[in-house]
């Protein structure tokens, strides 16, 4: 059964990183038990007494330090809604290390498409530690890029998971042949991007409904990979409000 553990702060850059939380929210560091050793999560509590929903949300390639700040702004707008979110480092050390050496784009993809089904795994550990450790009510998933084919591989194995939402990823064509469930979804993704093209996302919200789920797809025309990482751009504010909806209509308490 996974643990949830409080990590010391004192001193590094984990004080640092704590102590200068963007979200409204106080930040908390904890340590997940998985396969392949623990997970990092940060902890982002709701200002709400009793049962909350709480979001997992699961970083792009290069982790939650690529831009923080645009994280943050799912944490805030997720928090002020009720419900509580976790920032899941699902890579390992060896994950992040061969990661970030890699050059070529066929090595990464055929890397990661070994790593589909750990990844998943461990994303499950962090949802059985959440619901065990804070007594949470319906939980969901909310995917970036590669964390968006993690997240709807997790939500197709994990049936604890009430929904999904992803953010310009897909699911990989060998394990979507074998997905029978899936949670009510959305997919929001730009039109131009050359990352995942826009055809990964519509294959998922497609997918979704052949198999019964509730599933939408937002498109944002002229749209890259990434768009919500932009501070002022009038469509991120949307594709944040839209994600927090989402979750409220969808993870009441259980």
């Amino acid at each position: 059964m996974p643990i949830i553990n409080r990590r010391s702060l004192l001193g590094g850059l984990a004080l640092a990183a704590a102590s200068r939380p963007l979200s409204a929210a106080t930040a908390e560091m904890l340590a997940v038990d998985a396969g392949e050793g623990q997970v990092a999560v940060t902890r982002y509590a709701a200002d709400r007494g009793g049962k909350r929903p709480a979001v997992i949300l699961l970083h792009g390639s290069r982790g939650f330090d690529l831009n923080r700040r645009a994280y943050e702004r799912h944490v805030n707008a997720l928090t002020a809604g009720g419900i509580d979110a976790y920032l899941a480092r699902y890579f390992t050390d060896t994950d992040a290390q061969l990661l970030g050496k890699m050059t070529s784009p066929a090595r990464r993809e055929a890397y990661e498409s070994e790593r589909f089904n750990a990844w998943a795994e461990r994303t499950s550990s962090v949802l059985t530690a959440v619901r065990g450790a804070h007594g949470s009510g319906g939980i969901g998933l909310l995917g970036f890029s590669l964390g968006g084919y993690v997240a709807a591989v997790t939500a197709a194995r994990d049936e604890r998971v009430s929904a999904l939402a992803v953010m310009y990823g897909g699911i990989p064509k060998d394990i979507a042949t074998d997905v029978k469930r899936l949670p009510p979804l959305i997919e929001l993704h730009g039109e131009a991007d050359r990352n995942v093209p826009l055809a990964k996302g519509e294959e998922l919200v497609r997918l979704g409904k052949a198999v019964g789920a509730s599933a939408e797809i937002v498109r944002y025309p002229g749209k890259a990979h990434g768009f919500d990482f932009s501070d002022d751009d009038p469509m991120t504010a949307d594709a944040v409000g839209r994600v927090a909806r989402f979750f409220q209509a969808h993870l009441n308490p259980v």
